[in-house]
């Protein structure tokens, strides 16, 4: 399959299928329709992504349609692939079908390719916020990678859909697909809760919350930058990169005090960041393990404070 010969049949009305089929509409690829749940939310996206028709009904899918792009929630994606095999309407030999589940591998389509269908997956690595409208998302869906598994043919159409999205494609073995679904989560969600530790953080000190990224912001960014120019092990900075246990006893003496919730946090990610200095070889083996026995003393006392609650 060409680039050219795509006609795309977004199944799915939420924030993916909307955000990313505007961005195929808007590099020239023709959007033939949006399947919904519900007719008013496959209006809705299909007004959005300029798609020619919306409905609620497989059998509405136009059998022009030369791809097929499932963005429904992953518990989803294995009975649409069923329900959409039962159309017998599609000329699924000269058509592809992937899914923008990061749990899930192609395998969840086989129902497709056994009709004679091309499947992959094809997982937009990128966040897409629930609360966000897909006007707002639309500016950071270009250029990303897609988490790709399938068969061969399906490789080549994800390569072919990826570069129209002006994206690339990473190649994620069948086996390790979980893996790298909870890499994803390291990435957006734990970096978001993170903030938010910042943030609760912040306001002891009578930070505003909606102040936090003004104050916080240019260190995130310019720690962001320096990994992006070489490596987090080359990045690291601060005291536990430089030994400095006198000054992490003291942190963890202050959150104790003042905020004794947020300790269990602050203990395990000292203990990686001290993983993370053995590794940039900034401290030696004996310094690290000085800190981890440190870190381990205010386990006990987490854990204490915990039975005592």
């Amino acid at each position: 399959m060409t680039v050219r010969s795509l006609n795309v049949t977004i199944i799915g009305a939420g924030k993916v299928g909307s955000v990313l089929g505007r961005v195929l509409s808007e590099e020239g690829v023709r959007v033939v329709s949006v399947i919904s749940r519900s007719r008013s939310s496959a209006r809705r996206a299909a007004r959005f992504i300029g798609a020619e028709h919306a409905s609620d009904r497989l059998s509405s899918i136009p059998d022009s349609t030369t791809l097929v792009y499932i963005t429904t929630p992953h518990a989803a994606v294995a009975p649409v692939a069923q329900a959409l095999a039962a159309e017998d309407h599609l000329r699924f030999p000269h058509m592809a079908v992937c899914h923008a589940s990061g749990m899930l591998t192609a395998d969840v389509l086989r129902p497709v390719s056994a009709r004679g269908a091309t499947a992959f997956s094809f997982h937009p690595l990128q966040t897409f916020p629930r609360d966000f409208p897909p006007r707002k998302i639309l500016p950071s869906a270009r250029g990303i990678y897609y988490g790709v598994d399938g068969s061969a043919g399906g490789i080549r159409t994800a390569r072919a859909l990826a570069k129209r999205l002006r994206g690339h494609v990473l190649l994620v073995p069948p086996e390790l697909r979980v893996l790298y679904h909870a890499a994803c989560v390291v990435a957006s969600n734990h970096l978001t809760t993170m903030l938010a530790v910042v943030e609760q953080l912040g306001a002891r000190f009578r930070i505003q919350p909606g102040r936090t990224m003004e104050v916080f912001g240019p260190i995130v960014e310019a720690t962001l930058g320096n990994i992006r120019r070489t490596t987090p092990a080359e990045a690291l900075s601060g005291p536990v990169a430089r030994g400095g246990i006198e000054t992490l006893r003291d942190h963890l003496e202050a959150i104790r005090q003042v905020a004794p919730e947020l300790l269990p946090y602050f203990i395990q990610v000292s203990s990686e960041t001290v993983r993370l200095a053995l590794r940039k070889r900034s401290i030696s083996q004996q310094r690290a393990e000085e800190m981890q026995t440190l870190l381990s003393g205010y386990v006990d006392q987490s854990s204490e404070r915990e039975v005592q609650r």
